[in-house]
């Protein structure tokens, strides 16, 4: 049987074929830096099974873009072949990455706590929103109004936050196909993009989607209070403090009948970074010694 995922390649390689059969490459518009830049936000924020002309945020992203959706698609596919997470999984994408293409690439990820922010304030401003209320992307909405914070004005440099952390719950969220990965919960208001390493000790590695697990607020709770953990076969961890209250029966529910299964990501979802777990499954188990 085809896997999703070759099906996906065999549609983009037959749309690349048709495209250099109906024109050659002079009469082509170049992308160009900025261009890539928000193609690059797009897809962090998109598995490589939704990399298709079909898909609603690529059609509106390409519009603003003008560019067809299937010429975005398969930009999308090109990085795809550059990115180490998806090779570790035997995913590949399409071959054909252009030189600009490889260097804003590591561009990008050499520079991510700049870069992300930037390419976030660009992908907003693309849709008219890169003050005030923004816009977030979903698997299967496209691009949705997003509510920014109340409260003061915010400074420069905390709008630059904000970018970051809206690029970083996207790009988490809709890795982990807009669900929670334990409970499998999918209501996106419920669920929160975790840090495995935390925010304000690991600067570097802030908005890297392999640092991130979508999990529901109870959780991510738990997570973040070492309450929580996984092993290296992505299976949850109860601690010691959390067992000893086990005769509650919200914690039966919540997280013992969860003990031992895997999270729940898809066959296409980028891995969590096993060694960011085991920081993290550390600091769980010295806090008994």
């Amino acid at each position: 049987m085809v896997s999703i995922l070759e099906k996906v390649r065999s549609r983009l390689e037959a749309t690349e074929g048709q495209v250099a059969q109906s024109g050659s490459i002079a009469t082509r518009r170049q992308w160009t830096r900025s261009e890539l830049l928000i193609a690059l936000n797009l897809y962090h924020k998109l598995t490589f099974g939704q990399m298709h002309s079909r898909q609603p945020a690529i059609i509106a992203t390409a519009g603003k873009l003008d560019r067809g959706s299937n010429s975005l698609a398969m930009k999308l596919s090109n990085f795809a072949s550059l990115d180490p997470a998806l090779k570790m999984r035997g995913i590949k994408g399409l071959s054909g990455a252009s030189a600009l293409d490889r260097s804003v690439w590591f561009e990008f990820h050499e520079n991510l706590s700049e870069l992300a922010p930037a390419s976030e304030q660009a992908f907003q401003k693309l849709f008219g929103a890169e003050k005030g209320d923004g816009v977030e992307v979903t698997l299967k909405e496209g691009i949705r109004p997003r509510k920014a914070p109340s409260g003061p004005t915010e400074t420069t440099a905390n709008v630059k936050v904000r970018r970051g952390q809206d690029y970083f719950r996207d790009s988490v969220l809709n890795n982990f196909g807009g669900r929670c990965g334990i409970t499998g919960l999918a209501v996106r208001e419920l669920l929160i993009a975790s840090h495995i390493l935390p925010w304000g000790k690991h600067e570097s590695e802030r908005l890297n989607v392999r640092n991130g697990l979508c999990l529901s607020r109870l959780h991510d709770a738990a997570f973040d209070n070492y309450l929580i953990s996984f092993d290296d076969k992505l299976c949850l961890l109860l601690s010691p403090r959390l067992k000893e209250a086990l005769p509650q029966r919200a914690v039966k529910e919540n997280f013992a009948a969860y003990a031992g299964e895997a999270l729940q990501l898809p066959k296409d979802a980028v891995l969590p970074d096993e060694k960011f777990l085991a920081v993290h499954r550390e600091i769980v188990f010295k806090k008994i010694q």
